[in-house]
């Protein structure tokens, strides 16, 4: 059964199908689907996250199968396949991150927010989630927070809870 999100119609706006056209410009006639990556960006940023139904749209724009965008949108994890909170915390969970406490991080953000790992707080503000390496090994554990991806090493719960208050007063 479709969730309310997949059950709305998308309309992407005039702005957002210049963007479409601009980006599939840049490729040989043929090739628009070299343009997915970043036009799926595009999406998401106007969208906040990428529905069946956005997905469905792109593929009629760029002239391929559905099936290829899902492929690409569910492969990568900077594409979100639910909505999410304005802010998405992403803490790595690699090794490295998890000797110097990255699992505990986890852990305080959970109770912190009071949502579990994809979940969204009732304020629609924060979203959090482990991820694969973020390249910083020796100055974990490390944060990164979208939607500007911003980045914050050697954390503690300290840093992270003024972090957190921080983006709830923007």
């Amino acid at each position: 059964m479709l969730k309310v999100e997949e059950q709305q119609p998308v309309e992407f706006s005039p702005a957002l199908i210049t963007k479409f056209d601009e980006i599939s410009n840049r490729y040989p006639e043929g090739k628009q689907k070299s343009a997915l990556l970043p036009v799926l960006h595009e999406v998401q940023a106007e969208l906040g996250w990428l529905s069946a139904r956005a997905m469905d749209k792109v593929a009629e724009y760029l002239k391929i199968e559905p099936i290829e965008v899902y492929e690409v949108a569910s492969f990568y994890s900077m594409y979100f396949l639910k909505p999410q909170g304005k802010y998405m915390l992403e803490v790595c969970r690699t090794g490295p991150c998890c000797l110097v406490g990255a699992e505990k991080l986890m852990d305080h953000i959970e109770e912190t927010l009071g949502v579990k790992e994809g979940e969204v707080t009732a304020d629609g503000l924060f979203s959090w989630r482990g991820v694969e390496c973020l390249a910083a090994c020796g100055f974990g554990p490390v944060l990164q927070i979208g939607p500007e991806y911003t980045f914050y090493e050697n954390l503690d719960e300290q840093k992270v809870d003024t972090l957190i208050a921080d983006l709830r007063n923007k």
